[in-house]
């Protein structure tokens, strides 16, 4: 009966330990997707702005609770985190140096930890009552009376910036929290968390983002300039985070062009070796 009961709790004990890693993957992915959710809220915040700035009668679009609720109850400490993340990012861009974080597996560092589990759990929050508060108040990020886009080469460079920063997010800040929840120390990134992840990211920039993001500064704040509205701080720093995105998705392209250039000229002074050559002649 004895090894019964040890034999049942022993594969019971299995049954939950092959469950962490899955839940392990898919909780990363979730909160990863906090970063771009971020800059869907900060789109919808402009356009917001941007409505209540032309329309005389803010209560045909938005109550007066809700109009407090979603425009003054969290933006600055979303400013602030995505303004932290995407400098973070665009300084590891130029360095290759993790700030926050040693990528090899091992204890995690408490103050590290601790940092960490602040960011993500006021990020979630903000994003959160933002999120909801953006649909009770039925707004979103794409202003259809302003017939601007940008052209594709602004937009796939602006998608790749924000997937290296939401990256950063997750290997940063996101990945020693969970790894601390399921297991205590770090563990190692593996490559189909990575694709997981960006399927996921795909699939939200097709369904909101590309629609919905650009407004964060290019529709929104170019319109303004040419009403001679007045600019607050907002969007200053809209402008600032849209345009050090555009930054980082430049240096990832430029590093992959680098990558290739560099790989290509080691494969031909491979190919033009004296061993190589050699070789040949022998056969």
């Amino acid at each position: 009966m004895v090894w019964l009961d040890w034999h049942q709790k022993s594969m019971q004990l299995l049954n939950l330990a092959s469950l962490r890693e899955p839940f392990h993957i898919l909780t990363i992915i979730l909160l990863g997707l906090l970063l771009p959710l971020s800059f869907l809220l900060l789109s919808r915040f402009s356009s917001a702005h941007y409505i209540l700035s032309l329309d005389s009668t803010p209560s045909s679009h938005l109550s007066s609770f809700l109009l407090s609720f979603f425009l003054y109850t969290n933006p600055s400490l979303l400013y602030l985190i995505v303004s932290i993340v995407s400098i973070a990012t665009f300084v590891y861009g130029f360095t290759g140096k993790v700030a926050f974080q040693s990528e090899s597996s091992g204890p995690l560092l408490l103050p590290r930890l601790y940092t960490a589990w602040i960011f993500v759990c006021t990020l979630e929050v903000c994003v959160g009552l933002g999120i909801e508060g953006s649909i009770a108040a039925g707004t979103d990020g794409s202003i259809n009376n302003i017939g601007m886009e940008r052209n594709l080469r602004s937009k796939v460079i602006f998608f790749l910036g924000l997937h290296e920063t939401m990256l950063h997010w997750s290997r940063v800040v996101v990945r020693p929290v969970m790894d601390d929840a399921f297991f205590g120390v770090a563990k190692e990134e593996r490559w189909f968390g990575r694709v997981a992840m960006a399927w996921s990211f795909g699939a939200l920039w097709w369904w909101k983002l590309r629609d919905e993001v650009e407004s964060l500064v290019v529709e929104v704040d170019q319109f303004k300039g040419e009403l001679l509205m007045g600019r607050a701080v907002a969007d200053f720093v809209s402008r600032c985070l849209y345009y050090m995105t555009l930054t980082i998705g430049i240096i990832k392209v430029v590093k992959g062009f680098m990558w290739i250039g560099l790989f290509l000229l080691c494969r031909r002074v491979t190919g033009n070796s004296p061993d190589s050559n050699g070789d040949d002649d022998k056969v």
